[in-house]
């Protein structure tokens, strides 16, 4: 049988880069990685020239090699580091390159896209696919439209808000109130008979209309107090993510009372999603989901929306986690729509484009995808990166008409191709703790590789 030919551009001496150190991130959700003896020393190598850019208006500098280590955001000048001088200068002229193209940016989006009364969401999509700056509450304003929260009229914004920072705000009336409070509610309107009628119009029952399923010993299916205790392990398992959610911030961990109310506003989301979709309820690792996007809402330098984080964030939440409901429903795992199905389509998006590293991955060192990629696709990389390079991530899984899934699974093949020559190099041990342990690399040129990946 004849291999399928590999694409010219992937036997560039991109590919033959010095290996990075070992980095030792917390890893989550999968077992330990199986100890491997340490990677030959790292080989010196020129750097590569630069890819065609992408069709965009902005001048964006050539990429770097894929293993080297930046802690830069975009790609610097292709250039031999020779000593610590002329590496300076290139993080110097990095941080100026970066600066220059977040700029631009910022005026592209500012200008050319929500100073408008109607919003030009094909507009804003392609330049939201380049990376969001930072600054400004631009990235707060764009995920939302992206999402589909904000609506294109920015005439609209304002009503459909309160609507929806009111719906929010009832469901926590409704779904957190504990039993005891029902119930003294309820104990209460017993003490004023004459005013029986005003406790029915406000909601509360009598002493005559409280039913069986109302007493806290009821093990009716419809009593609050049954689904109360049945919810309460559910709450306690939310209760130990929310509060090791990003130990290393302090956004989201310590005793301040900043992070406490951060770690109660993740808490309030996750326990009304989980009761609102019983089908799937809360599975381990929605925290992570949830993270960045209650950090850049809640970072809004627009008081008003800051103070709304929950809301805007819990609806933004409903709509990302709607493309990948499937993936977190075990009832689904095994069916074409869940998580092994996504897996496998990762796995033949690889035989595609590099079938050479596929078969050596899956055919001689017998490394399932499942082994790494079940995290890489169920937490959206959230795990794989540092948070700011997981934000840039978002900015281009969120702009991509096609649904984020899609261009998920392009990033993902894009990370294995970008290691491949280790890959290739390595045995079912040392590959499957570089994939568990995926090594810093350049996010701009990751999205630019995964970009060319399109059919």
């Amino acid at each position: 049988m004849v291999k399928k030919k590999v694409p010219d551009w992937l036997n560039s001496s991109l590919w033959s880069s010095t290996p990075p150190p070992e980095d030792d991130r917390l890893q989550r959700y999968v077992p330990k990685p199986i100890t491997a003896d340490a990677v030959e020393p790292p080989i010196p190598v020129a750097a590569p020239p630069a890819p065609a850019p992408a069709p965009v208006p902005i001048p964006v500098p050539a990429p770097p090699t894929p293993d080297v280590v930046s802690i830069q955001q975009e790609p610097p000048k292709p250039q031999v580091i020779e000593n610590e001088t002329s590496n300076s200068n290139s993080d110097r002229n990095d941080d100026e390159n970066g600066s220059f193209i977040q700029s631009h940016l910022l005026s592209e989006v500012s200008e050319l896209s929500l100073s408008k009364k109607v919003i030009n969401m094909s507009e804003l999509r392609r330049i939201a696919t380049q990376g969001i700056p930072d600054g400004g509450g631009i990235r707060s304003t764009v995920w939302k439209l992206l999402l589909g929260y904000l609506p294109p009229d920015r005439g609209l914004w304002s009503s459909e808000l309160a609507k929806k920072r009111s719906q929010y705000k009832h469901f926590k009336e409704d779904l957190l109130m504990n039993p005891s409070e029902i119930t003294r509610r309820l104990e209460k309107c017993t003490n004023f008979d004459n005013d029986e009628l005003k406790c029915e119009s406000s909601g509360m029952l009598s002493r005559s209309e409280i039913t069986h399923d109302e007493h806290p010993l009821s093990l009716g299916k419809t009593s609050i107090w049954n689904q109360f205790f049945q919810d309460t392990e559910i709450m306690e398992q939310i209760d130990r993510d929310v509060k090791r959610t990003h130990p290393d911030m302090h956004f989201f961990s310590g005793d301040s009372s900043f992070a406490k109310s951060n770690q109660d506003a993740l808490r309030n989301i996750l326990i009304v999603f989980a009761k609102l979709n019983p089908g799937i309820r809360y599975v381990q690792g929605m925290n992570e989901i949830l993270a960045p996007l209650f950090y850049v809402f809640r970072n809004d330098p627009d008081e008003e929306f800051a103070a709304s984080a929950e809301p805007d964030t819990f609806f933004c939440f409903v709509e990302l986690l709607s493309g990948f409901r499937d993936n977190f429903c075990q009832q689904l795992d095994n069916s074409v729509v869940g998580i092994r199905s996504t897996i496998t389509k990762l796995s033949q998006l690889l035989k595609e484009h590099d079938e050479e590293l596929w078969r050596h991955l899956e055919v001689t060192t017998k490394v399932n995808p499942q082994f790494y990629a079940f995290r890489w696709i169920t937490l959206l990389l959230t795990q794989e990166f540092n948070f700011a390079d997981s934000l840039h991530i978002w900015d281009t899984l969120l702009s991509d008409p096609e649904g984020p899934q899609e261009t998920l699974l392009r990033v993902c093949c894009a990370m294995l191709i970008l290691i491949r020559r280790r890959l290739l190099a390595g045995d079912f041990t040392s590959n499957l703790k570089l994939l568990q342990n995926y090594p810093p690399t350049n996010i701009s040129h990751l999205l630019y590789v995964a970009n060319k990946l399109r059919s």
